[in-house]
């Protein structure tokens, strides 16, 4: 067996509780932008060249009504903005993954960075092609999930209102393991309390962002007082 392969093993198993959460919500998509009065093989091309979740909802919208470059340019810049701390964080990851970084970053997904960030990688197993897999598998999931929904759309009459709810509950449980593998906790206490505190002051439609600036803030601060401790 050889790298790739033995790589593709070890990270499948890692992959498998996305595939559940993605299919529910990625088949919820293509049957939306059916219902939408667009054509099942949206879904398939918006999957493949956007795989932004959120986004690829917005994405509906947009082309259902008129829009300008310049919003949807910012709005996808608004939505989507949470992955420069995700790419911060993935920096050391990802460094020496050859051309496999270019595809990395691309597909740097909610549930990838989690599963890619948080992962134990056995020492016999290849890192680049690992995360590599991890992001392959993840964004086919995906795919497949669009394909089925929008293609099979139209014969299908759900109500899926609430299945996203899918999706933050995985995510929450891979943030929590990821939280117990790693022996300091000050900076998921950080996180947790800029959160809630943009939470109250900007209200859950604009906190996001105001968050990730807020935990930036706190954690550059906390940083070298965690230097210090660990000498």
């Amino acid at each position: 067996m050889n790298k790739i392969q033995t790589a593709l093993k070890a990270a499948l198993p890692h992959t498998l509780p996305i595939l559940t959460g993605y299919l529910f919500i990625s088949i919820a998509y293509g049957i939306y932008m059916n219902a939408a009065g667009l054509p099942g093989w949206y879904a398939i091309v918006t999957s493949i060249c956007i795989y932004g979740g959120s986004l690829e909802y917005l994405v509906v919208w947009f082309l259902k009504s008129s829009w300008s470059p310049v919003t949807v340019l910012l709005t996808a810049l608004m939505v989507q903005a949470r992955h420069l701390f995700y790419g911060i964080s993935m920096l050391k990851k990802y460094n020496g993954t050859g051309k496999k970084k270019w595809y990395l970053i691309y597909a740097m997904s909610d549930e990838t960075f989690a599963v890619n960030y948080s992962a134990v990688i056995p020492e016999n197993v290849d890192r680049g092609w690992f995360y590599f897999w991890v992001s392959f598998l993840d964004q086919m999931y995906w795919v497949i999930g669009c394909a089925i929904g929008g293609l099979a759309g139209s014969l299908l009459t759900l109500n899926t209102k609430g299945i996203d709810f899918v999706m933050n509950a995985m995510f929450l449980v891979i943030a929590l393991n990821s939280i117990e593998k790693v022996p300091a906790r000050i900076p998921a206490l950080l996180g947790l309390g800029c959160s809630l505190l943009a939470l109250a002051l900007f209200g859950p439609n604009r906190f996001l962002i105001p968050a990730m600036i807020l935990i930036l803030i706190a954690l550059m601060i906390y940083r070298p007082f965690e230097q210090r401790s660990q000498q």
